[in-house]
């Protein structure tokens, strides 16, 4: 099977020849893994296994200057500092009125540039799952823009607030996935989105919190990727198993990546609950195994996650988080991709 027909027979729950692969990783990763290897960026792919390509649209709109003691800008105008993606400076509607929240410089969708997405799709000749559309973090947004406690605060005082930043900051991503497939869905396979609902603990809310402000933005979300033929995957970290239920209801096709460390997130109970409703992908500790552990060791914690999540398909294996750290020894990741290999066989 291609790496495409793998991923696609996965996602329908069928077993195809083998577990498909997916590998995410921080840049300073990559980096390190690619001096290790003494490979390039596809060179690397095709070594580890991958079974997924991604394409993106690109940031053309209004050219700004970033604040002294900034070191990145959204594209909801909000800077932020500190290390990797760092913090906001500040939440510029954590005191706004309706009316204020209709009158922000919301951006326009025709500032991201999807002319070359199809080009740069093709390229991998229906090879690999290509992975499309705006990562649409909308409940990140809400974070920065009215500050988290100011957030859940107005989930009680002001829903109907919450209720329209969150429409403006979606209108935006559909726009521009939209925008997207209509120049190259037929050249992707899954569109890919991404929010954080969980904490090692569990969910960052309440699941009747998640039922009235999330629920229908993810909603619309999957029937936007739905009318193009497209699977529908989310990024979710953290311990989010009781909003798995909805998140289903929402119509997500798949889940990434389960974090067997956190809370509730059990992979018998999860595979068993839920295995053969939406596809669970990672699972392999990235943190107690890949970054603390020796490559056998990866290869057996592996080899044990393989056992339980393959059965039925409905899997694709890979780390439990998509930013594998730069701490994180590069022989371990390759020995859990070996395993991967060696194990993932039906």
């Amino acid at each position: 099977m291609t790496s495409r027909e793998r991923v696609l027979a996965a996602f329908e729950h069928c077993q195809p020849d083998r577990v498909p692969a997916w590998c995410g990783s921080s840049p300073e990763f990559w980096e390190k893994a690619k001096r290790a290897a003494g490979l390039d960026d596809e060179g690397l792919r095709v070594r580890l296994g991958d079974d997924f390509r991604r394409v993106y649209a690109v940031y053309s709109g209004p050219e700004f200057a970033l604040s002294p003691g900034a070191t990145s800008r959204t594209i909801f105008g909000i800077e932020r500092a500190g290390l990797g993606y760092g913090q906001p400076m500040c939440h510029p509607l954590a005191k706004a009125t309706i009316a204020k929240v209709h009158a922000y410089p919301w951006p326009d969708h025709s500032w991201m540039d999807v002319s070359l997405i199809r080009q740069e799709a093709e390229k991998y000749q229906a090879k690999y799952a290509i992975l499309g559309g705006d990562w649409s973090p909308f409940f990140h947004d809400a974070v920065d823009l009215l500050g988290m406690d100011v957030l859940f605060l107005k989930m009680y005082d002001e829903p109907e607030l919450v209720d329209a930043v969150l429409q403006h900051v979606v209108d935006f991503y559909v726009g521009v996935s939209q925008r997207i497939f209509d120049a190259a869905a037929s050249a992707l396979d899954i569109f890919f989105i991404g929010n954080d609902f969980g904490t090692q603990r569990g969910p960052v809310m309440s699941p009747n919190l998640f039922r009235r402000f999330m629920l229908p933005h993810l909603k619309r979300l999957s029937r936007l990727g739905h009318a193009y033929g497209l699977k529908v995957m989310m990024h979710c970290c953290g311990g989010y198993a009781p909003l798995i239920p909805q998140m289903i209801e929402a119509g997500l096709d798949g889940l990434h990546a389960v974090q067997p460390s956190s809370d509730g997130m059990d992979l018998p109970t999860l595979k068993r609950s839920f295995g053969d409703k939406i596809l669970f992908n990672g699972a392999i500790d990235s943190h107690h195994v890949l970054i603390r552990g020796t490559p056998e060791f990866v290869r057996q914690e592996t080899h044990k996650v393989l056992d339980i999540m393959k059965t039925g398909g409905g899997y694709v294996a890979g780390a439990s988080h998509d930013y594998i750290l730069e701490e994180t020894p590069v022989e371990n990741v390759f020995a859990m991709f070996d395993a991967i290999a060696e194990f993932g066989a039906y």
